[in-house]
């Protein structure tokens, strides 16, 4: 009967109590953040909950599994898989830990910050510290995990002494991953490139999406996602349109005839932008910026607060400039000219032949007094 007992009230205590303990914190933590509602701390660490308990069962089941006498034959091997699963669980821990504290510390960050640039600079900077962390958290747990096993204790110093032989072999080997991963670094903190930026890369127009450590992803304005790896960003040059301000100047451009009414244009250039949303009122101006024997080139000038807005601008600047001039002023569009050409003085003007066909205009230049 003592063996029955025995085994139940251990594991059964153990698997009690960290249910206890476990609500008892969680209910801490939900009573600080409905009386610390300006943080948002104490509701990420309730996301920890999960392996909070792991440990707390896994470290009580360690700790009481010998007085338990189960299983004595394999009582090695359950306690190994119990110290794995503490090691696992607490690097878990500290993952959510260290998250939940980076990411408060961003948001207090961006409700006190009027600077929409630097805020995404810091979100960059926040989203690959999380990562850097997690990674690191992995690597020292995997290695402890390894280092439970008396085999690998006993390796030790010979991998301790071949480390640098390794690490160069490593280094060669992982030589485009291990620049992707300071180019990564490289991005996040030296601000090249930030998480919202508007960049023109390989001839597309996208924001960014996702910056890793290795490879950063950009959402085309068609919702295509293009991956490429970090290094691309520090080895050749590309635009970004949202560093040093997101505000923006696009130009719209017409081909119309010689004869286009120019003052009116910019009179109905601004009643356009008057109910535009998308415009910010900075800049509204209209050019002939080129003349052909056929046409003139008018370009407008246009501002918008980022680039989203720009698009809207200078898209209902055309189309309603267009509309206008079709229906106010269709001698402005640009037309084939079948006029007859002005004769230059002196010539002589053409006349009918007998067939009463056209014949050929030839312009004489004039002569020369003498």
């Amino acid at each position: 009967m003592e063996n029955v007992l025995r085994p139940l009230i251990v594991i059964g205590g153990s698997v009690l109590l960290t249910l206890l303990i476990g609500w008892a914190t969680d209910r801490l933590l939900s009573k600080a953040d409905r009386m610390r509602s300006e943080t948002p701390l104490w509701g990420l660490l309730r996301r920890a909950r999960i392996p909070y308990q792991l440990v707390l069962c896994a470290a009580l089941l360690r700790g009481s599994y010998d007085s338990a006498r189960v299983l004595e034959k394999h009582r090695v091997g359950i306690g190994q898989l119990l110290t794995l699963v503490l090691i696992g669980s607490a690097a878990w821990l500290v993952i959510r830990i260290a998250a939940a504290v980076v990411e408060t510390t961003y948001t207090r960050y961006a409700r006190g910050s009027r600077d929409a640039a630097r805020v995404r600079r810091v979100r960059t900077q926040v989203t690959l510290i999380t990562r850097v962390v997690a990674a690191v958290v992995a690597v020292v747990a995997i290695a402890a995990m390894l280092l439970t096993f008396p085999a690998m204790r006993a390796a030790g110093a010979s991998l301790l002494a071949s480390a640098g032989i390794l690490g160069i072999v490593a280094g060669v080997a992982a030589q485009s991953t291990l620049s992707n991963m300071f180019a990564g670094l490289q991005i996040a903190f030296g601000d090249m490139v930030r998480i919202g930026d508007t960049v023109v890369v390989d001839g597309e127009w996208g924001t960014v999406e996702e910056i890793t450590l290795t490879f950063l992803t950009v959402r085309t304005w068609d919702e295509r996602r293009i991956t490429m790896p970090v290094s691309y960003f520090t080895s050749k040059p590309f635009e970004n349109w949202s560093r040093g301000g997101a505000r923006m100047t696009g130009v719209v451009f017409w081909h119309l005839d010689h004869s286009a009414p120019l003052d009116l244009m910019r009179e109905r250039l601004r009643d356009i932008l008057r109910e535009c949303p998308a415009w910010d009122g900075r800049a509204c101006t209209v050019a002939v910026t080129d003349a052909t024997p056929s046409t003139i080139e008018v370009r407008a000038l246009v501002t918008a607060k980022d680039a989203d807005d720009l698009w809207t601008v200078r898209v209902t600047v055309r189309e309603e400039m267009v509309k206008w001039l079709a229906a106010a002023h269709p001698y402005a569009l640009p037309r084939v000219n079948t006029a007859d050409a002005v004769l230059p003085p002196g010539a002589v003007p053409p006349t009918r032949s007998p067939d009463g066909a056209q014949p050929r205009r030839i312009h004489h230049p004039p002569r020369s007094g003498r």
